[in-house]
């Protein structure tokens, strides 16, 4: 039986009316099957794995709002799709709560050590950075996780049962295991070499010294005594207890292996720098586009300001009655420009000015929108503009010098409530695999988060508002987002994939928005990214299907996949589409609380 938090009251009549349909409509829920399109009521998950998925929607079954099956989602995540996510990382939570029809956000990213400078990366023997590879596998790049904290803060905020409750089905997962996927098979033997190193690493995800078998059932029960502890002890003891001391003893001892073939830096987490740590309440980013408003996470992510300006640019053309090829030649030039403003302005804004207004302006879009020469790419990197001073429409001035991307991976996932409620989360720990090392005796691995700082200055003679510092969260590209229309939900969505995070999202709104596709076409269209490069990174599909692209003047860079989305459609009368992906990272898994008839 779950707890009910003191204070919360009652149900609502909703709930109850949906904790009631199986007996008085002859609704059935039988056990979840691996989709990646659900329909129904009495609300939807939307994750990477069954189990997850399951957790959630058991949890909303229960009468748990959208807050408490999100952190029931995210800690089963951690067990079940451990590369990706868990307690050792951190990420972005947009909610929208239906009683005040207010979005808000949780900004939960990972903190560099009170310890930390500007030559956190700076090889101190050689007065070089360090080799990217090298910087990501080691103690150097671990950043005080944010996770829990935003488990924490979200269910004081918006949840019905305690965070012991809610831990109890990723408990169970990592107690009785569960059949491993080709998807995680396949991560953890592109992270074989890695995860060697480290004794506790290779005990958890090599045993025997090889990945385990596809459909072998992997357990974690050091994970679960963790969560357990959490249960018993509440967040304090990650953030300063018992697991915290863990924690912060691995980063500065790493459990290295007696034949490792690297020697990594160690890192510089304390014990204090977890028990200062805080999640921070944050509001949003907001751009009217088309007939709907599209609310986002601001700095210190990036992807609610990058996705917000490239809408801002796009709404000055009627995408609409352009061809196909013509329309993508200016979703392609927009991000350019979105990316070019990123990379000069974004950063931790407790430690850069970032003009987030300015940024999201229609006066600042409108100088950029006319940046783009219709029949002809632009040579890229593009420079940034002046969104302090955007000036009149002139010519585009020089070219400027790129930045380097270095993130990759993360998770995310969408839930619904019969109340109304919807969460748009992701969650990472960087790289797949992250640092690759386990916490000995915990079972969760740590992030590389850090390693989402410019080592160096990159904007020139210009500011660099991405360099580490004590305290300071590195940039972003995690983009969950909510979309209303006439004030109410209509879209919640995000996505994996490290840079091109930003331009997934934006493509799932065009797509719906300004193209016409169902969610799900929207979702499972082919996918092109372009982030102020030379290239176009884009998958097989889109290549092909767009020939005509290459007479504008854009180039490509082929990549099997971008991105793992999650997206919800609300239908109205209470129907909600959960739509997933049907074949990236192996198809993720959609699920409603009652499926319609």
């Amino acid at each position: 039986m779950m707890r009910v938090k003191r204070g919360m009251g009652a149900l609502s009549a909703a709930v109850v009316a949906a904790a009631l349909l199986p007996s008085v409509a002859g609704a059935t829920t039988p056990p979840l099957v691996k989709a990646p399109v659900a329909q129904g009521y009495g609300g939807a998950v939307v994750s990477d794995t069954v189990q997850a998925t399951q957790a959630g929607l058991d949890v909303l079954r229960r009468g748990g709002t959208a807050a408490d099956a999100a952190v029931a989602v995210a800690a089963t995540l951690g067990v079940t799709d451990p590369n990706m996510a868990g307690l050792g990382g951190g990420g972005y939570f947009v909610h929208y709560d239906a009683k005040t029809r207010k979005v808000s956000t949780i900004d939960g990213r990972e903190t560099a050590p009170r310890s930390a400078d500007a030559n956190l990366f700076i090889n101190p023997a050689t007065g070089q950075p360090y080799p990217f590879a090298d910087a990501v596998t080691s103690g150097l790049s671990v950043g005080t996780p944010g996770q829990l904290a935003i488990w924490e803060r979200a269910l004081d905020r918006w949840g019905r049962y305690d965070l012991a409750d809610v831990l109890k089905p990723a408990i169970k997962v990592a107690e009785q295991g569960f059949p491993v996927t080709p998807q995680l098979r396949k991560e953890i033997e592109q992270n074989q070499p890695r995860f060697k190193q480290f004794t506790s690493t290779a005990k958890l995800y090599l045993p025997g010294g090889n990945p385990p078998a596809v459909g072998s059932t992997l357990r974690n029960p050091d994970l679960a005594n963790t969560y357990r502890e959490i249960a018993r002890d509440g967040v304090d003891a990650f953030y300063g207890g018992k697991i915290g001391r863990d924690v912060a003893n691995t980063v500065q001892h790493l459990p290295l292996a007696a034949d490792v073939t690297v020697k990594p830096p160690v890192g510089k987490l304390s014990v204090e720098d977890l028990r200062r740590y805080r999640a921070l309440d944050q509001a949003p980013t907001k751009v009217g586009y088309r007939n709907v408003e599209v609310y986002g996470m601001a700095p210190s992510s990036s992807g609610g300001t990058t996705v917000g300006e490239s809408l801002n640019i796009l709404e000055t053309t009627k995408l609409g009655s352009l061809n196909r090829t013509q329309a993508l030649h200016y979703y392609l030039e927009a991000t350019k420009l979105a990316y070019a403003d990123r990379g000069r302005y974004v950063g931790d804004p407790k430690f850069v000015t970032v003009p987030t207004r300015e940024l999201l302006s229609d006066s600042f879009a409108a100088v950029r929108a006319c940046r783009i020469d219709p029949i002809r790419a632009t040579p890229a990197p593009v420079a940034p503009g002046n969104p302090l001073d955007p000036g009149q429409c002139t010519p585009p001035p020089p070219a400027a010098t790129p930045t380097q991307e270095n993130e990759v991976h993360t998770n995310h996932f969408v839930v619904a409530d019969a109340r109304g409620d919807v969460v748009s989360y992701t969650n990472t720990l960087e790289q797949v695999g992250g640092s690759g090392i386990v916490v000995p005796g915990r079972g969760f691995l740590l992030n590389n988060e850090l390693t989402d700082f410019n080592f160096t200055p990159t904007q020139g003679t210009a500011p660099d508002p991405n360099l580490p510092a004590a305290g300071k969260r590195p940039r972003s590209s995690m983009s969950p987002t909510i979309v209303l229309k006439d004030g109410r939900p209509w879209l919640a969505l995000g996505s994996p994939g490290g840079s091109t995070i930003i331009t997934t999202a934006l493509q799932i709104i065009l797509n719906r928005v300004d193209f016409k596709q169902s969610l799900p076409d929207a979702v499972a269209a082919p996918r092109a990214s372009q982030r102020n490069t030379p290239t176009v990174t884009a998958e097989p599909g889109f290549i092909t299907a767009n020939p005509g692209l290459a007479t504008y003047g854009h180039k490509f860079t082929e990549q099997a996949e971008i991105g793992a989305a999650a997206a919800l459609e609300f239908l109205g009368h209470d129907q909600i589409l959960a739509v997933g992906e049907p074949v990236r990272r192996s198809g993720t898994s959609a699920g409603v609380a009652y499926p319609a008839k």
